[in-house]
């Protein structure tokens, strides 16, 4: 069956398809963003945490035959880039956004450098659940093939919605971010939370990097992540910090990405291309939008730098 058999609803399928898979590295990063803004502390080093930690999970899946194995690993990576930033933030004077900006650079040289090898062969893919199993209709059934990590990520955000509001942990995190003579009055340390929110902030980025290479586009390449790590840090601003609202606003960029492929499913052959600039021109929206120095950003942490 073509994919233009089924007409124009071939465009509302490719759209929820290619949402579904282009949101998942979205939904990582940010809800690993809104940990770290959340305790006062901002990363823009997310972009070189994702490349760094593609590459990580694709050369770690090619030498040892497992994808899981690949996200452990990577995981691990992005938490140490980090903690690394955490430490380096937490002496005086130092400003979280430059020091994100050269960790950026430094994590992308790094995965350039080291992933030269992984070009060529092929790893395994991660899992994907077909949902669309009940349906003979191609493009239902390849819409309905869920990665297990879109589903992890679903059940993050909710979980960290709930956290934020019901446990000792994000109650610390919360005054930690709102603020740190508040947070010291408690016994808190603010350093020590901050390092390990931007540690456990890494950690989520560098498994959504690793579904860049491991599921869709699914190979290792210097190109793969496209500035998805800069614009997740729109989408938690859009979101307002919070987690569910992160997952929905990942699942509009991704829609947004989403939408030149669809209208070239279904037989759109002029003017598609102009489409594939969507999440970027929705990401220049969404900042000048958040950026008007008349009114402050509503629920955004007291102590982040964006703030003050």
């Amino acid at each position: 069956m073509e994919s233009t058999d089924i007409g124009l609803w071939g465009v509302p399928l490719a759209i929820l398809g290619g949402a579904i898979r282009v949101s998942t590295p979205f939904i990582f990063v940010s809800l690993g963003e809104t940990i770290t803004e959340r305790s006062g502390r901002i990363n823009l080093g997310l972009e070189g945490i994702l490349v760094f930690g593609a590459m990580t999970a694709y050369a770690v899946a090619v030498m040892t035959g497992s994808p899981w194995l690949g996200v452990l690993a990577a995981s691990a990576t992005g938490a140490c880039f980090g903690l690394f930033h955490g430490w380096i933030c937490k002496f005086p004077k130092v400003n979280d956004i430059a020091i994100g900006i050269a960790l950026m650079l430094f994590g992308s040289g790094l995965a350039f450098f080291f992933g030269k090898p992984f070009i060529q062969p092929s790893a395994p893919d991660l899992p994907a659940i077909p949902l669309g199993w009940w349906s003979d209709v191609p493009q239902v059934q390849a819409a309905l093939n869920i990665n297990v990590l879109f589903i992890v990520g679903a059940a993050l955000a909710v979980f960290l919605w709930w956290a934020f509001r019901n446990t000792r942990a994000g109650l610390i995190v919360r005054v930690v971010g709102d603020s740190s003579d508040a947070a010291r009055a408690m016994g808190l340390n603010p350093d020590t939370v901050r390092l390990l929110s931007t540690g456990v902030g890494g950690a989520l980025a560098a498994i959504g990097g690793a579904y860049l290479s491991l599921y869709y586009p699914g190979s290792w390449s210097e190109g793969v992540s496209s500035g998805q790590g800069l614009m997740a840090v729109a989408l938690v601003i859009f979101a307002r910090w919070n987690p569910i609202g992160c997952f929905a606003a990942a699942l509009l960029f991704g829609g947004a990405g989403a939408l030149g492929p669809a209208l070239q499913s279904v037989g759109v052959t002029q003017g598609y291309y102009l489409f594939y600039a969507a999440p970027y021109i929705l990401t220049l929206v969404i900042m000048i939008m958040t950026s008007s120095p008349g009114r402050s950003l509503a629920g955004a942490p007291g102590e982040l730098s964006i703030t003050k």
